[in-house]
Order: structure tokens, then sequence, then C-alpha cells
């Protein structure tokens, strides 16, 4: 069968799948899964006889859709807080792989950015910093304690505040997506030239060790929550500038759906960073050096494990469950 015969025997069907999958028409889970194994078809003889074409990328990406419909009313998974951290966000992960990719190379490009410029321009750092924070930190470092910035405040009133500047930097950071995601690479930009600049800025004062003993054991957690919220702001942006075969409103919505739980898995990341830096990270000098590296590596495999392998563990689960709902359907029919 030519394409285009393909496309026009089935298109009615695939546009009223597309109305399940943005919430306009109901479905139970019986007829979800008959929807889903009927796109799978569908999508078998796309990828047999039009491999390279956009009918079969537009194809498994529906079929995707489809499946997260039907995992969600799987019963389970009783509790629903477990269900969303579990399966649901490392499925989006998995679908949206290439912009985590995409933010961590925006994040190396700038934060590189930032420590060349302070490499080149020696006032650079006083201008992002400012010059008073500039000279504490230097007076610090000639008094043997380059994280003395982290000692003020009391612990509770530190993490407190810190914990809300940065669930709002990463707010920001996601809903700045709306501006096609330039918003966003606004925001990570700024960020990543502060930590770039910061980072040379003890280098240059040959305190690029003791530095890093303190900020990085917070930093993992909350350096990485921000990419990670940078990448949710790129995918509301590609939402509202690539709609696909969705209309533009109904695009913007899905997106803002699934952007919007992308970046509330990065919350108990950031509070827990925002802990660490408030009661650990001002006693970073006077912690044993196996201690502090613990901590740092021990937070960067979990969240490394969360986004960057957990989520390729739960699509290859849910593609057995895939397999064997089809074949039960299967069975069903004959």
């Amino acid at each position: 069968m030519r394409e285009v015969a393909f496309i026009k025997q089935n298109k009615e069907k695939w546009l009223g799948i597309e109305q399940v999958v943005s919430g306009k028409v109901k479905k139970n889970p019986d007829d979800l899964s008959s929807l889903y194994i009927n796109l799978v078809n569908d999508l078998s003889f796309a990828q047999t006889y039009y491999p390279k074409s956009k009918t079969t990328v537009y194809l498994n990406h529906l079929s995707g859709l489809v499946f997260q419909k039907i995992y969600k009313t799987r019963r389970i998974e009783r509790n629903r807080l477990l269900f969303f951290y579990k399966t649901e966000v490392p499925l989006l992960i998995h679908r949206y792989w290439r912009y985590l990719l995409y933010a961590f190379a925006f994040f190396i490009l700038f934060t590189l950015i930032g420590a060349l410029s302070a490499y080149y321009d020696k006032e650079f750092v006083k201008i992002i910093l400012g010059e008073d924070y500039v000279n504490r930190t230097i007076e610090n470092i000639k008094n043997g304690n380059a994280v003395g910035v982290y000692q003020q405040g009391s612990d509770w009133g530190s993490a407190v505040a810190i914990i809300f500047n940065n669930l709002r930097v990463g707010a920001v950071l996601f809903l700045y997506g709306v501006f096609g995601g330039v918003g966003t690479l606004f925001v990570l930009l700024q960020n990543c030239i502060m930590l770039g600049s910061f980072q040379y800025f003890f280098h240059e004062h040959g305190a690029l060790q003791e530095s890093a003993k303190g900020i990085w054991m917070h930093g993992v957690f909350e350096i990485f929550s921000m990419v990670v919220e940078a990448m949710a702001g790129l995918i509301l942006g590609a939402a509202i500038l690539f709609p696909k075969t969705f209309s533009r409103l109904d695009s913007f919505k899905l997106g803002f759906r699934d952007a919007f739980k992308i970046f509330l898995s990065t919350v108990p990341f950031t509070i827990i960073a925002g802990i660490i830096e408030g009661f650990l990270t001002r006693y970073a000098l006077q912690m044993s050096g196996v201690l502090n590296s613990v901590i740092i590596f021990g937070t960067l495999g979990i969240i490394g494990f969360y986004y960057f392998v957990y989520p390729f563990i739960v699509s290859k689960r849910s593609e057995r469950y895939h397999a064997v709902l089809s074949e039960e359907r299967f069975r069903g029919a004959h």
C-alpha cells in the first residue's frame, strides 16, 4: 500500500486517538488497550514499509502517549506519589531524553563562557558576584576558610531561605519556556555564568579544591536539578513552537503537563540540597575527606541514576508490559 493511501485510510482513527490523549474524549482501560494494540499494528506496518517516514515518527510518538495513559490506569500502584516518582516521571524523562541532553550541553557551554570571561577579564567576577562578596571571600581564603560565606546565619534560617530561592529559580527556568525556550536559556545562561566565574575565581586564588569540598556537597543536587528544570522549560518551548499534528493549544497543554511533572520531580532534590547547604556545607573543611567524598559522590550517584539510568530501566519494563498486554488481548480476541 502506498503511504498516501495508508494515511488516508487511518487518518480519522489517529485523529480520534489524539482526542483521547488530549483528554477531550474519555476511554476506559479496556478501550485504551484496544486502541493501543490497533495503533501498534499501524506502527509496525509503517516501520516495515515506510521506515524513514514522518508517519512512522508520528505513530511512534502517539503510541507512547497512549501507553502512558494505559500505564497510569493500572491499579497495581495504589500510592499515587510513589507511582509518580517510580514510573511516571522516568517514562517522561525517557520520552524527552534528547531535551535533557540539550539542557546539559547548554549548561556546559554557558558555564565555560563564565569561566573564560573570568579568565580574560579580572573584573568580571566582581560584576557578576558583587565587589563586597568577592572581597569577603578573598579574605576568607587568606584565612584558610574558603567556604566561610556558607557559615553565616543560622542552620534552619539558611536552609529555608536557600530552599525557597532555589525553588523560585527552578520555577522560572521551567515557566520561561513559554517564550519558545529562549527565556529558559537566558535564565540558565545567567546562572551558569555565575557558576563558571565563581569556580574560576577560586581556582585563580588557589582554593578550588577547598571550595569544591563545600560547594559540591549541596551543589550536585542543586545544579543537576537546575539542568533538569531547564529541560522542562525547553520541552514547554518546543511544544509551543512545534505542535506537530496537534493544534498549538493542545500541544501547549500536553507540553505544559509533561514539563510541569518533570519540574516537580526536582523539588525533593532541591529541598535536600538546601538542607545540606544550611546544615553541612558550613562544616565542609572540618569534615573528613572520606565523608565529604561520600556525600558528594553519593548524591551524584543518586540523581545521576534517577535521571540517566532508571528511565531506561522503567522503559524496558514498560515494553515487557506492552508485550504481555498485547498477547493477552490477542488471545482474548481469538
